[in-house]
């Protein structure tokens, strides 16, 4: 009666040091590769930095064209802005432009297999 007391005893508390350990243990990898874990902050930092390159790109391309907008703006017109955009919509040329063929690079046929 006096082992299996002893006994129980330890299984008990061996017990509860395995349950404790898998319990840590889960939590420790939920730490790292979890929905909210570093593994998953790694992600999103990459991803904010890529997004803040786009973003400054994306500004300073919407810089330009504000520039370009308030060229063309009726209170303050420039004329040279808007000569160039009425050429390019309407394809006209002064007759005093010198204009410049160039010629097309000529393809070469493909020979694939």
């Amino acid at each position: 009666m006096v082992t299996r007391k002893r006994l129980r005893s330890i299984l008990t508390a061996l017990g509860l040091y395995v349950i404790a350990a898998l319990l840590i243990g889960y939590f420790g990898v939920n730490a790292f590769s979890g929905n909210h874990g570093l593994k998953a902050k790694q992600d999103i930092d990459r991803q904010v930095a890529t997004l803040s390159i786009e973003l400054a790109d994306l500004r300073r391309q919407r810089g330009q064209w504000e520039r370009r907008i308030a060229l063309l703006r009726s209170d303050q017109l420039d004329p040279d802005m808007l000569d160039e955009r009425a050429r390019a919509l309407l394809d006209y040329t002064h007759p005093n432009d010198l204009t410049l063929m160039v010629d097309q690079p000529k393809s070469t046929p493909d020979r694939s297999p």
